[in-house]
């Protein structure tokens, strides 16, 4: 039996349980959630970031947003509190839309 020890969504079991496979999960503590919900969230940038298509590119991108919505919940915030907050900061630093990347500063 294939041992994963990873964090995975709501309804995982559910499907495994359709196959008729047998499985063993556990409910995590908020110290291990939210180290295991980071951990996740490293997995599924890697997963973005070699995307091989802009379909599974999308999905990745999709997957990350569900952790956010995931750890801003955790931070007992919100997503939209989170939006707001990357708006104030867009409009007080900018985005990232005019791909400056910055060389050196003199002192």
């Amino acid at each position: 039996m294939p041992t994963y020890n990873k964090l995975v969504r709501d309804k995982i079991p559910q499907k495994i349980e359709a196959t008729g496979k047998k499985y063993t999960t556990k409910i995590l503590n908020n110290h291990d959630y939210i180290k295991y919900l980071k951990q996740k969230s490293y997995e599924e940038l890697d997963e973005y970031c070699t995307a091989p298509s802009n379909e599974e590119a999308i999905e990745e991108l999709a997957d990350l947003l569900e952790i956010i919505h995931a750890l801003a919940s955790y931070q007992e915030s919100s997503i939209e509190e989170v939006e707001k907050v990357r708006q104030e900061k867009a409009e007080k630093r900018g985005g990232f839309q005019k791909r400056i990347f910055l060389v050196e500063v003199e002192d």
